[in-house]
């Protein structure tokens, strides 16, 4: 039986290329809902996007939520600098048909975990944890049910991407991702230290343009929009695709190697707000919390990425 997810995200054009790679996988996962989260840009543009993503695999039929418009006790920062105005910048989309659901974002969450069997859904955050905090604060006991939490997110020895010391996803709600930390839900985390090994480049980029299908030439379109700020940035030969990672993990989780550690998160310096602090050597003597992932295989990421846009119109 496909593993059943529930997605968290803020699309985002790698976010987008993540939810098309798990649409494009039901024999090993069952998308049961898709969650919007306010991060790369507002909740409205990124309830829009998730929406038009699904239109793009054809797979109407998965319902998507919109969860919380602002992180818990900070005012929101967006990322509109890589992503542009609508978050999804690059190729041209129709807006989707398919309607948003009504119900909050938050309590869909709550409500399928407890309607569930215990550990029998998989949550996978792609962007701040603000909607999976607030479920686990509103109602506890999903805590023990959550099969695990797959999340892109941190970083420890690449450090940070929007500041010196922080991730994105972190730094945008850190009081967020403490809640989530200190849970005892099952995570593994996939932060930059793979991530930017997972580099878009151009022969990677060319090939998935050449499947042929709306959905390639929508990845391409996307990616080489968002690549350009990282591409500046950093000075190498491709982007780093970041929340993809996350599906692939599930998928074939042999392209990844970390260990458990005990991992926080920083909540009150002004300097070092949103840092993830990996306990990687274990020098502290902490309870290990999550599975920090530290190398990818690019080679293979990229090979099972094509292989399943492949599948999709």
């Amino acid at each position: 039986m496909p593993r059943k997810i529930i997605i968290d995200t803020d699309p985002g054009q790698d976010d987008a290329v993540a939810i098309l790679l798990a649409l494009a996988s039901p024999e090993e996962l069952d998308v049961i809902g898709i969650v919007a989260v306010a991060g790369n840009v507002g909740l409205h543009h990124n309830a829009n996007n998730a929406r038009k993503i699904v239109e793009l695999a054809g797979k109407t039929d998965v319902p998507v939520y919109a969860g919380c418009a602002r992180p818990m006790r900070r005012q929101l920062v967006t990322a509109e600098h890589v992503h542009g105005d609508t978050g999804l910048n690059g190729p041209d989309l129709p807006d989707p048909t398919i309607p948003l659901q009504v119900q909050h974002g938050v309590d869909y969450i709550i409500d399928t975990l407890m309607a569930a069997e215990p550990g029998t859904i998989t949550l996978c955050t792609l962007g701040p944890l603000t909607n999976i905090a607030m479920a686990l604060i509103k109602q506890p006991a999903i805590a023990e049910r959550i099969a695990e939490l797959v999340m892109m997110g941190g970083a420890y020895f690449e450090v940070g991407n929007i500041t010196p010391a922080a991730e994105f996803n972190i730094y945008v709600d850190p009081d967020a991702a403490d809640v989530v930390l200190r849970s005892g839900v099952p995570i593994t985390m996939l932060p930059l230290d793979v991530t930017h090994q997972i580099q878009s480049t151009p022969e990677r980029l060319a090939a998935i343009l050449g499947l042929g299908n709306k959905s390639g030439k929508a990845v391409y379109d996307m990616l080489t929009f968002s690549e350009s700020f990282d591409l500046k940035k950093y000075g190498w030969a491709g982007a780093p695709l970041h929340d993809p990672t996350v599906i692939a993990y599930l998928l074939q989780p042999e392209l990844f190697e970390g260990r458990q550690c005990n991992v926080t998160i920083e909540t009150a310096s002004e300097l070092t707000i949103g840092m993830t602090v990996a306990d990687y050597w274990h020098v502290t003597g902490k309870v290990a919390n999550a599975n920090f992932l530290r190398n990818g295989n690019a080679d293979g990421f990229y090979k099972l990425l094509t292989e399943r846009l492949a599948r999709l119109p």
